[in-house]
């Protein structure tokens, strides 16, 4: 077992597959990113959208042969979106499933970014593995493996579900769950400095929108990095006020080992702007919350 590698099981991720000549092309039509820079060897961060702009669900695809890709998103959303996808297959000829059951998420974490060999090694030699690096620092896979093959060997200390989370806040990654889908614009999200929309790329569901909030104005509320200074259990999509009078929505969140909660909340980027985000379950008192960096700048 390596003691600088930890592993996480995944169990609230879900997988769909989407198999046939059109694959590519049909999701190129739906999701914000350029899938004709998939290969098998990068995964993209896509979102998918309603006609609003509003992000359904966030979507990591990855590619397991030219007409046959997997995206991993929260399991939840996997019917509701296999089910508003459906609706414009049309003539395409794609076939969606959902595969939660059929895959084996288990999330990788190491101190540098070249891979643990004794972990990816491990899997190398199975049919339809794969392993995406998501994120640097920390170093970040996803390991996507059948399920009906052995479990991973020990590769790694086994952690729970929430230092993974903790590293995607700490990241600045949003995650949409069902409390939160169709609550944001893209933009919202930080979809735009994190590489998950192709400006570049021809149309897809909520292009408009995007394409406006990105060429004609600056986005005035987007996710932000919090933590609440003693202890507070917040969950996706609660909303309140902050003490400076702003309003915010919980992206994600998760408690700290010190009892503090942590959280990414799409709230104004400017204090004095009241203006509220989202209907979701208001919090009674005014949030008294530390601000922290995210890793990333924000487009000014």
């Amino acid at each position: 077992m390596r003691s600088d590698v930890s592993t996480v099981t995944l169990e609230t991720l879900g997988v769909l597959r989407a198999r046939g000549p059109d694959a590519v092309s049909f999701l190129q039509g739906q999701l914000s990113n350029d899938l004709t820079r998939l290969v098998t060897e990068r995964s993209l961060l896509a979102g998918y959208h309603n006609p609003q702009g509003r992000v359904i669900a966030l979507l990591r695809v990855l590619q397991l042969a030219p007409e046959d890709l997997l995206a991993v998103l929260p399991r939840e959303l996997v019917p509701t979106v296999i089910a508003r996808l459906a609706k414009f297959i049309l003539r395409a000829k794609v076939k969606l499933v959902d595969e939660s059951q059929s895959w084996r998420i288990t999330g990788l974490i190491a101190p540098v970014a070249a891979p643990p060999a004794a972990a990816l090694g491990a899997l190398a030699n199975g049919a339809e593995t794969v392993a995406v690096q998501v994120a640097q620092q920390p170093a970040r896979w996803l390991l996507l493996t059948p399920a009906a093959r052995s479990p991973l060997p020990d590769a790694g200390a086994a952690v729970p579900p929430e230092i993974w989370r903790e590293a995607a806040i700490a990241a600045g990654e949003p995650q949409v769950y069902a409390a939160t889908s169709e609550e944001f614009v893209a933009q919202m999200l930080n979809l735009d400095v994190l590489g998950a929309i192709a400006f570049d790329k021809g149309c897809y569901t909520g292009q408009e929108v995007i394409a406006r909030a990105h060429y004609r104005g600056r986005v005035k509320r987007r996710v932000q990095r919090f933590v609440t200074p003693g202890q507070h259990a917040l969950k996706p999509g609660d909303a309140g006020t902050l003490t400076d009078g702003r309003a915010f929505e919980v992206v994600d969140a998760v408690l700290r080992a010190d009892g503090r909660c942590e959280f990414l909340a799409v709230a104004p980027l400017a204090a004095g702007d009241s203006e509220s985000v989202a209907t979701g379950a208001a919090i009674a008192e005014r949030l008294d919350a530390e601000t922290l960096p995210l890793p990333y700048s924000l487009p000014s």
